[in-house]
């Protein structure tokens, strides 16, 4: 174990709001939808994505978000 504090540690402080944000507030792929899908991405994955961006837009992301 190193000695020194981890200069990006924030120790026992809450992580700023900035740092701090799902994503879906700006433009998002439909890779990024399968990832925060927690499926892996491939083709069949892909299609499943594009369509949900499809028909539900910036909604798609805001569902599987907490």
């Amino acid at each position: 174990m190193n000695a020194e504090p981890d200069k990006t540690s924030m120790g026992d402080r809450p992580t700023p709001d900035r740092l701090l944000h799902a994503g879906s507030e700006g433009e998002f792929t439909a890779e990024d939808l399968v990832l925060a899908s927690g499926r892996d991405v491939n083709p069949k994955s892909m299609a499943w994505a594009e369509r949900r961006l499809a028909e539900k837009g910036r909604a798609s992301m805001d569902e599987l978000l907490p």
